[in-house]
């Protein structure tokens, strides 16, 4: 028999909200009930302890505002089962104004195993897996919004047949849930700029990571909650997110690829809070990572990172510390280096190098790169890319009077560039 992981709907919630203990999850819990004027209730870790194991206790009024307030997610999101649910395993989507924001409306709450093995078949797991597949192939070529609608309605349909499976073939359709959940979060991240609700659709994965056992997939997951906090300067939040990432990473075996990448993702965080130095440092880890390698086999799902990729991350560290003429070489190299489908990585790259010759003084050579750049976002529309595009015209002010400039600005308040924005 193997032994079960507790409720790991509100382990991954508790993780992702930067909180690695039971102790600390008390703390901030009874932090809260101050915060609140609830001062005569008291969170205990054994209270934490129930609430986190195979059977927990529904909540009382008190203690389910508190769950809400620290983790922003409703209790039936968190594994508990409220006593006069007896009906079918899967719950109502809640109304949250979090939630309806999304393009198609993701289910909140993971179910909980069916108990006859006999409802599904023995391979509905590895069919649901095969359309997770193309859909990871599928996001370098098809429109965000649009491939994310597919996502979204496919992860549906995964938490639903989760409340139909049991075993093996529950944690076989749990491992390819995570995967649509986690592709739908990078989406709403990177491509659609929708932080909140990717933050929201991450702690999902989480839990259905947490459902499958998936530690690698976990790691991933928490590298890329990383994100969200870090590109905002939060730097404690996104520092105790990578903590969890390599608790998780160490269980693996991870390959040395997602070790690296683990460090880019810290690299990037601390390169958007400023600390330039540590940013560097954590790349050049990364790159020692990855020239040692290990035996340890990359999972199939982890598409997004290669030597070329980790070079792109270097080089926009450069730019922002001003080591310009090291930038410049970084940069160079790896916009000749990347394959011909990287168009999302080639935006990112060719905004960064107009943004540099900007720097440089040299405006022409800047509007240029920008004219490459709105020529692929014209092909691959990519939200994170169109930011540095914009970023690297904000640094030609002084000549914004000239006519490439110009130029520039007519295309990028054209009205098809204008509509993809505000649509996509």
């Amino acid at each position: 028999m193997t032994r079960s992981s507790g409720n790991t709907a509100l382990k991954a919630a508790r993780q992702s909200a930067g909180l690695s203990s039971q102790q600390a999850f008390a703390t901030a819990l009874n932090a809260a009930a101050l915060q609140l004027g609830m001062g005569s209730v008291l969170v205990s870790t054994r209270q934490i302890r129930r609430w986190e194991s195979d059977s927990p206790p529904w909540p009382q009024d008190d203690y389910q505002r508190l769950l809400t307030q620290v983790l922003h997610l409703p209790v039936e999101d968190l594994g508990f089962r409220a006593p006069w649910d007896k009906g079918p395993e899967t719950r109502p989507v809640s109304a949250s104004p979090r939630r309806a924001a999304l393009p198609t409306a993701l289910r909140s709450a993971l179910p909980r195993p069916a108990q006859s093995t006999a409802l599904q078949p023995a391979t509905i797991g590895a069919d649901f897996a095969l359309v997770t597949e193309a859909h990871r192939r599928l996001y370098w070529s098809v429109a965000p919004a649009t491939l994310h609608l597919a996502v979204a309605e496919h992860a549906n349909l995964g938490t639903t047949l989760l409340g139909e499976t049991s075993g093996v073939t529950r944690r076989i359709l749990a491992t390819a849930l995570t995967e649509s959940l986690l592709l739908a979060g990078r989406i709403q991240f990177f491509d659609l700029r929708q932080p909140e609700q990717a933050d929201v659709t991450l702690v999902r994965a989480l839990q259905a990571a947490g459902e499958a056992n998936d530690t690698l997939l976990g790691a991933a997951v928490l590298g890329h909650s990383a994100f969200i906090p870090g590109w905002t300067g939060r730097r404690d939040e996104a520092s105790e997110r990578m903590q969890a990432a390599r608790a998780y990473a160490r269980r693996g075996p991870a390959s040395a690829e997602l070790l690296a990448w683990l460090d880019a993702v810290e690299a990037e965080c601390l390169t958007r809070c400023g600390d330039h130095r540590g940013a560097l440092s954590m790349l050049r880890q990364a790159e020692e990572t990855l020239k040692a390698g290990n035996a340890n086999k990359s999972p199939d799902w982890l598409t997004w990172f290669s030597p070329v990729r980790l070079a792109a991350f270097k080089g926009n560290t450069e730019l922002s510390a001003g080591q310009l003429p090291q930038a410049r070489t970084t940069l160079e190299n790896v916009l000749v280096s990347l394959d011909h489908a990287e168009g999302k990585q080639r935006i990112v790259v060719l905004g960064d190098l107009a943004a540099l010759e900007a720097a440089c003084d040299q405006p022409d050579a800047a509007c240029a790169r920008l004219e490459q750049a709105l020529d692929q976002l014209s092909i691959t529309w990519y939200a994170t890319g169109m930011d540095r595009v914009r970023e690297a015209r904000r640094a030609l002010a002084r000549w914004q009077d000239s006519t490439a400039v110009r130029q520039i600005d007519d295309r990028l308040y054209s009205w098809s560039t204008t509509l993809n924005s505000l649509q996509r």
